[in-house]
């Protein structure tokens, strides 16, 4: 399968949330297909949970305990955050 790469807006949070998820998922970054469910890679509430703390200290905004399971791959997660405003250039909503 041919993955198509992120929109440009989406490319710096792929990396960020792969980087942060691959800890929780305990796999390389680069295993971790952004349009593959994050259930499928052993995703529990516990990193669920995880993630949302981390997204809510680093960009400062908050967001719901349900979130990895709304938006369920990197790909939607990026572009939910995206919409949100989130930017890990700067570490904070723009």
């Amino acid at each position: 399968m041919t993955l198509s790469p992120p929109r440009h807006s989406e490319a710096p949070l792929h990396q960020w949330l792969t980087t942060h998820l691959a800890v929780y998922l305990d796999r390389l970054p680069e295993s971790i297909d952004p349009t593959v469910p994050l259930a499928e890679y052993g995703m529990d509430s516990v990193c669920a949970l995880s993630l949302c703390g981390d997204i809510e200290d680093e960009f400062r905004i908050t967001v719901e305990p349900s979130l990895a399971w709304d938006h369920p791959t990197v790909a939607d997660l990026a572009a939910h955050l995206v919409a949100r405003g989130a930017d890990p250039a700067n570490g904070r909503q723009r």
